[in-house]
């Protein structure tokens, strides 16, 4: 060993893991948000075919062709709870054989599902 001893990085050195950690961040952080929409979106759909399958229920039992959303929803309702993930905005009544749609999905987004 010599008598001066370096000990820790250079500036280089560290210049150089940084850059790195900045290329894989920006490789990253694109999937994630792209997962995160599509997560968000199937919740939604996954809430409206909830919210559907309750309604056609609600049709056959009452023989009614339209529902309030807040008679579907409830502890002793046809869906227990309904916990929106994107801010999202549910219809406030249903229609039988009319689509579904739910608008504001994190804002932008409008998610529609057909009977």
């Amino acid at each position: 060993m010599s008598p001066r001893q370096h000990l820790g990085f250079t500036l280089v050195e560290i210049m150089i893991a940084v850059a790195i950690i900045g290329v894989l961040a920006t490789l990253a952080i694109p999937g994630f948000q792209k997962m995160r929409v599509a997560s968000q979106d199937k919740a939604v759909l996954n809430n409206a075919r909830q919210i559907a399958a309750a309604a056609e229920q609600y049709y056959h039992e009452s023989g009614s062709d339209y529902v309030d959303v807040v008679d579907l929803i409830g502890p002793t309702r046809y869906v227990k709870v309904l916990t929106a993930v994107a801010n999202e905005t549910y219809p406030t009544t249903l229609s039988a054989a009319t689509p579904i749609t739910i608008g504001g999905v994190a804002g932008t987004r409008t998610i529609t599902d057909s009977p």
